[in-house]
């Protein structure tokens, strides 16, 4: 009589837009002159604890996203340091020209912060979905495009670009995620993590993720362990500036390179990374993320219809290996 197996239990899960509305109120109490700024959003963007903290300190501009850049950028100008915070896909796609000229031309120091970004609104549809958002910023020069992976994570980076003057989109998942960054780790711009693989040379192949594939990314390569294949897992939680080091040790030390975004592959860090390593040390490479607009369901059928799962990056090693089966 066999014994029945246990299945262990799954690890917890956390909402980045709760430790990110938590940091910006420790972060308040130390300053005074930091301020939000929203479009009718203080619920999605988890600011009513904020609101309720510091109410004279909490601008809503309504649902007119390029004055809500304008204004944040204005505040920064008077020497406030503004979270300017809306759901991804209105904050990009309706004030570009006002990220463009008003924080990133100008060199204001804003907080841009993209909450529920990638398929995160999965029922609302492509409107909704915040999916060119990485493309559109990362085309931005001198604007800083952070992508956290886990609630330690999303700490550090809001705590560091509050301490650090510049212009910065900060992309805030909905999706809850694991936690994957090892205890203690902090932020630096343009440094990104590297969470498996970590024994010197032997590794196959180098995935790259962001956000909330990261997890997945290592849950691929935990499958990927047991078949006799060895994976570097970089978090990249910088998409501009690129750890550019990172990407050319892994083309130079590994046979190929995968990269997985909840985002359209077209311009997103899938194309940062090609462009870097087609110039310097080409390798075979494979893009996950999205190349058409997505259908209207769950987020996680979404990610399922894509392919950004695990198994989806299982089968995209196995295919720059020349294992087929993509």
């Amino acid at each position: 009589m066999s014994t029945p197996t246990e299945t262990p239990p799954a690890a917890p899960t956390f909402d980045c837009r709760k430790a990110f509305a938590e940091e910006i109120i420790a972060l308040a109490q130390e300053d005074p002159r930091i301020v939000a700024v929203c479009n009718d959003s203080v619920g999605s963007s988890n600011l009513t604890g904020f609101r309720d903290a510091f109410p004279d300190r909490l601008i809503n501009v309504g649902i007119a996203e390029q004055d809500l850049v304008g204004v944040g950028a204005g505040l920064a100008n008077g020497g406030m340091i503004p979270f300017v915070s809306a759901a991804a896909p209105f904050l990009t796609g309706r004030a570009l020209e006002q990220i463009k000229a008003d924080v990133a031309y100008s060199a204001t120091h804003v907080l841009l912060c993209g909450q529920s970004p990638g398929m995160a609104y999965g029922e609302l549809g492509p409107t909704h979905h915040s999916i060119e958002d990485l493309s559109w910023t990362r085309a931005i020069p001198g604007l800083r495009v952070l992508v956290p992976a886990d609630p330690q994570e999303t700490r550090a980076a809001v705590r560091y670009a509050v301490g650090n003057p510049g212009g910065y989109y900060i992309r805030i998942p909905r999706h809850a995620v694991p936690a994957v960054n090892p205890e203690g780790t902090g932020f630096e711009l343009g440094r990104s993590v590297r969470l498996a693989g970590h024994s010197p040379g032997g590794e196959d192949v180098t995935v790259i993720a962001i956000g909330t594939l990261v997890s997945r990314a290592l849950a691929a390569a935990e499958t990927l362990r047991a078949e006799g294949i060895s994976v570097r897992v970089i978090n990249m939680s910088t998409v501009s500036p690129l750890d550019a080091d990172a990407v050319l040790a892994a083309a130079r030390e590994t046979r190929g390179i995968v990269t997985a975004e909840e985002a359209i592959v077209s311009g997103g860090l899938g194309a940062a990374v090609a462009s870097l390593v087609v110039q310097n040390q080409p390798v075979p490479m494979r893009l996950l993320g999205l190349t058409e607009f997505a259908p209207t369901g769950s987020t996680d059928f979404l990610l399922e219809h894509f392919g950004l799962t695990a198994d989806g990056i299982v089968a995209a090693v196995r295919e720059v290996l020349g294992h087929g089966g993509a």
